[in-house]
């Protein structure tokens, strides 16, 4: 009851526009699996509204390709395919590799300092087998780097695009090889950000990116690892 009272102070104005949002963030944050139905009358009692503007929420993330819409049975959330996650991660890398040339142009001495103490700690996380606070680190290095970049449009594609496999990328198991590779990668994107080499940077962004490819696509299931989508 606290939390749909607590909902209830929605902005009126642009209810449906807040209501994607926070519809949108249950999908990122993984709390709505791919998948998995969009169960209406929950939601808008979660949210304290009525399912009018929870309707035109679901036809936004629709367009955003984070909902499917399902003739006559409401809307569940979407799964990738192998073809756009592979699409998507090309896009993701490219965005990366731009961030990376950026920011070795334009990053400060505290800023690589941060960077350089999210990395320490990640190591520790990783020799520790706590796969968590692992992610959770990695994530804030890309992120760091980005913002970095000084480059708010850049800054805006990359989480409109990100977003959508952000959790199956930060959070899907990897096998000790893959894991050894990825902590591998990261000690040398610190070493050629220190060293302000752009174009080095970039180039490992995009293989570091494109080297999870099997493993996110795993994390959206075997329709996605097998290139296909199975009809209900």
């Amino acid at each position: 009851m606290t939390r749909i009272v607590a909902d209830l102070n929605l902005n009126r104005r642009y209810i449906h526009d807040e209501v994607a949002d926070r519809l949108r963030g249950l999908i990122l944050s993984g709390e709505l699996p791919p998948r998995s139905r969009v169960n209406e009358l929950e939601l808008a009692e979660r949210f304290g509204i009525s399912r009018t503007p929870l309707r035109e929420a679901i036809k936004i993330l629709a367009t955003e390709g984070l909902l499917e819409l399902l003739p006559n049975r409401g809307a569940r959330v979407a799964v990738l395919s192998a073809a756009e996650i592979d699409d998507m991660l090309l896009v993701i890398g490219g965005l990366e590799a731009m961030a990376a040339e950026l920011a070795c142009a334009r990053i400060t001495e505290p800023e690589v300092d941060a960077i350089a103490a999210h990395h320490r700690a990640m190591v520790e996380h990783w020799r520790a087998g706590e796969e968590s606070a692992y992610f959770a680190r990695n994530r804030a290095i890309h992120e760091a780097i980005m913002e970095a970049g000084r480059n708010p449009v850049l800054a805006g594609l990359y989480a409109n695009l990100s977003g959508r496999i952000a959790r199956a990328r930060f959070t899907a198991h990897k096998t000790p090889a893959q894991w050894a590779k990825a902590v591998d990668e990261h000690e040398r994107m610190l070493d050629l950000l220190r060293r302000r080499q752009g174009p080095r940077l970039a180039r490992l962004m995009r293989a570091h990116l494109r080297g999870k490819t099997p493993v996110i696509a795993a994390a959206f299931g075997p329709e996605a690892a097998a290139g296909g989508s199975e009809e209900e």
